[in-house]
């Protein structure tokens, strides 16, 4: 004997009813969620897109900028040897030149060969006199009447100057 029996379709369930609704109110919100993902990230991938170049740029700029600052600290270092260079050579030229006044040779100045650097008139007058005469023992003198005389000087003579300008060791 077999029974008859059947079996009610779980489809028709009320539990079933709200599992189906429940599951289709969970799909919409999904494909919501998936379609605001979509939006995002295409946001995103725009910006992204948008970022790369301007970083590009930056970072050749940045490039550039090393660059730059390196040719800069190579032309100071170059600035910086020729300025040392020239204070030197001002620092030389300065303790060669003699100006007006009464110098002593191997101590006041060197020894040595010098010129006026400039013409001068005839209102100008020099002397060479040994040392520790005061101006009596005259080794040698002029009132040059132009030019730009030049006097050897050796130690142990007085050089003394009158209008002549400035004296430059050759």
């Amino acid at each position: 004997m077999a029974f008859g029996t059947t079996l009610p379709d779980p489809k028709t369930s009320d539990a079933y009813a709200a599992l189906a609704d429940e599951k289709a109110t969970v799909e919409i919100e999904r494909d919501a969620a998936q379609s605001s993902y979509a939006s995002v990230k295409g946001k995103y991938d725009s910006l992204q897109g948008g970022i790369v170049a301007p970083e590009s740029k930056v970072s050749a700029r940045e490039t550039e900028v090393g660059k730059a600052g390196a040719a800069v600290k190579t032309a100071e270092a170059a600035v910086k040897a020729r300025e040392e260079a020239v204070t030197g050579a001002e620092k030389a030229k300065a303790a060669n030149t003699i100006s007006d006044g009464t110098w002593t040779v191997g101590s006041d100045i060197e020894p040595g060969t010098y010129r006026a650097s400039a013409d001068v008139g005839s209102s100008r007058y020099w002397g060479i006199y040994a040392t520790g005469s005061n101006g009596s023992n005259i080794i040698d003198n002029d009132l040059p009447g132009g030019g730009r005389p030049s006097v050897a000087l050796s130690a142990g003579q007085d050089f003394k100057s009158s209008r002549c300008g400035k004296w430059e060791k050759q």
